[in-house]
């Protein structure tokens, strides 16, 4: 079962920590999303093996777009 990782807050991405292939574990901090001067973890919200990555550094994102999903 397939989860989207969903942007909280619109930011621009810092730092981005697994690839596509990765293995992660539920709470592993996925990426870093700047938003109003503060740095934002998001973290994995299942274990599982990412399948996309839709960001890189220095993207905008907006209020729910699609960062990552996770299978």
């Amino acid at each position: 079962m397939m989860e989207k990782v969903i942007a909280p807050i619109m930011g621009t991405i810092v730092s981005v920590k697994v690839k596509a292939g990765d293995r992660v574990n539920k709470g592993d901090v996925l990426l870093i999303l700047e938003a109003m001067k503060m740095e934002n973890e998001i973290y994995a919200p299942k274990s599982g093996v990412v399948k996309e990555v839709h960001v890189s550094e220095g993207k905008a994102v907006k209020h729910g777009e699609v960062l990552m999903v996770i299978e």
